[in-house]
């Protein structure tokens, strides 16, 4: 950050989606970035190239199981999670880095 300016990075399919969304024939544009927009398009992803999957969000719910058994194998068991992503949870919940979940 510089300034208080963020620049914020989409690369991808997900450049393509917001290139084409806001660079759309007709626009009224500078002729450098239209230019640079339309680049994109012709991107292909790499054969051996991976896809990230979709991130899934920690429901109240899962905090409470979480919070509940304090093991990272057992809650990733109980909730289809990693092991990992059950470890860093936890550890975010515990050191105020996420919100507690709220009582029922």
């Amino acid at each position: 950050m510089r300034d208080g300016i963020y620049n914020i990075l989409y690369s991808n399919e997900s450049a393509q989606k917001l290139a084409a969304d806001l660079y759309y024939d007709g626009c009224l544009s500078l002729e450098r970035k239209k230019t640079a927009a339309d680049s994109l398009s012709s991107w292909i992803r790499p054969a051996g190239m991976r896809i990230a999957p979709e991130r899934r969000r920690w429901t109240a719910h899962e905090d409470r199981v979480l919070l509940r058994l304090n093991n990272d194998a057992a809650a990733a068991k109980e909730l289809g999670r990693t092991e990992k992503s059950c470890y860093i949870r936890l550890w975010r919940l515990r050191t105020g880095q996420a919100p507690m979940p709220a009582e029922r």
